[in-house]
């Protein structure tokens, strides 16, 4: 069984300033006419019934492998096999707002991407959904979507009923803190800020990934935050900042900082901790008592697209708990298919089989009542929003 590899944590990049590709998203994310495409401009003739094929961008190393053949992709190579459908599967997304900037001239220009499938963090989705960029999907041809999807990730605040949308992978922000030499327990977001932590805690510098975490250690439901609850975090990590108390902001290479025992304590991604874990034991991740976010990397239909039928197709294929479950050995992440957990249990193999018990993949009913998804931030809040936080993180 492999682990998940170091590189995957990329596809949680962070919205780093309102530059470059950033601005452009945050121009279309301001509703500038020209970039908003009505229903009835969105879609093609499907040439799914007679051209078997389909393009894919997904992230690096986000999908199994052969352990001896890194070419070899098998749940993707049984799929060809068993429908005839030719896949070309192109890792090329390494951030959201360069993929952005990549493809939506086209769109705006209701031009074809050359992609039938693409997979964005979900705060990234909900730009395409509310711009009109991606494809409502037939949930008729989705049949295991629509039975086995998780029910904390059906309905989403950006797209009801995930019509436009749907989860690949999925995650929790919380905490990852090393035990032994801590020395005590992390249970709530306000233990990152006790004195015995002082210089040796860190948090994620992108707006999207940090924020819903510090503001549920307020209490708030992040499922309809406000202006205010936001400022209010960023009135204390400001605090938090001038005291000394935080040691940097961080990408994901705060792994190295955990490991190196430089940093005690830091916000954290649950597939990067399983990793990590793996090597030393005496990390641990937390779901906080006042809860966590839980988020995904999402599959869309983009505009435009020839091979919709055929996308679709592949999407509910990896919906079949068989192949969730192989997915899932390989990623670690939280699978957004909750009966693949059956499939991993009873695998002869014992380390495969052990995953099925790992609440970081399957997380137990204690934790899934302390997760969330956030709301995102609308496209009027985000250039405030953003200016206030990149000028606290340095961005």
């Amino acid at each position: 069984m492999a682990q998940t590899p170091s590189h995957l944590v990329s596809r949680r990049s962070l919205l780093r300033a309102l530059g470059g590709t950033a601005a452009l998203g945050a121009l279309a994310g301001c509703g500038v006419p020209a970039a908003y495409v009505r229903p009835g401009d969105r879609a093609v003739a499907d040439l799914s019934a007679t051209d078997k094929r389909l393009a894919w961008a997904n992230w690096p190393l986000y999908i199994d492998t052969d352990d001896d053949n890194p070419n070899k992709r098998p749940t993707l190579e049984a799929f060809e096999k068993r429908t005839g459908i030719s896949v070309d599967y192109v890792e090329e997304i390494n951030d959201n707002d360069e993929f952005f900037g990549k493809i939506s001239p086209a769109l705006m220009n209701h031009q074809s991407t050359g992609r039938d499938l693409i997979v964005m963090s979900d705060w990234m989705c909900a730009r395409f959904v509310r711009l009109g960029w991606v494809q409502r999907m037939d949930r008729a041809r989705q049949p295991n979507v629509a039975k086995y999807l998780d029910p904390l990730l059906r309905s989403p605040a950006f797209d009801p009923g995930r019509r436009c949308t749907v989860p690949w992978q999925s995650g929790i922000t919380g905490i990852a803190y090393n035990h032994r030499k801590l020395g005590r327990e992390i249970r709530r977001v306000s233990d990152l800020w006790a004195d015995d932590l002082k210089g040796r805690v860190t948090l994620l510098s992108g707006l999207d990934e940090a924020f819903a975490l510090l503001m549920q250690g307020n209490g708030v439901d992040i499922t309809k935050w406000t202006a205010d609850d936001f400022h209010q975090v960023c009135d204390q990590v400001e605090k938090e900042v001038r005291r000394g108390q935080i040691r940097r902001f961080t990408g994901n290479d705060y792994t190295k900082d955990l490991v190196s025992g430089d940093v005690l304590a830091c916000q954290a991604y649950s597939g990067d901790v399983i990793q990590l874990q793996a090597d030393n034991p005496d990390i641990r991740f937390v779901v906080p008592e006042e809860g966590a976010e839980l988020w995904s990397d999402s599959l869309m239909v983009p505009n435009r697209a020839r091979h919709k039928a055929n996308a679709e197709r592949l999407i509910d294929y990896y919906y079949e708990p068989e192949v969730a479950a192989e997915l899932a050995a390989w990623v670690n992440y939280v699978c957004p298919v909750p009966a693949a957990r059956e499939v991993l249990a009873a695998s002869k193999d014992a380390d495969t089989a052990s995953l099925a018990d790992n609440p970081l993949i399957f997380p137990d009913d204690t934790m899934r009542r302390h997760l969330a998804i956030a709301r995102d931030i609308t496209s009027t809040e985000r250039v405030e929003f953003a200016r206030r936080w990149n000028k606290i993180v340095g961005l």
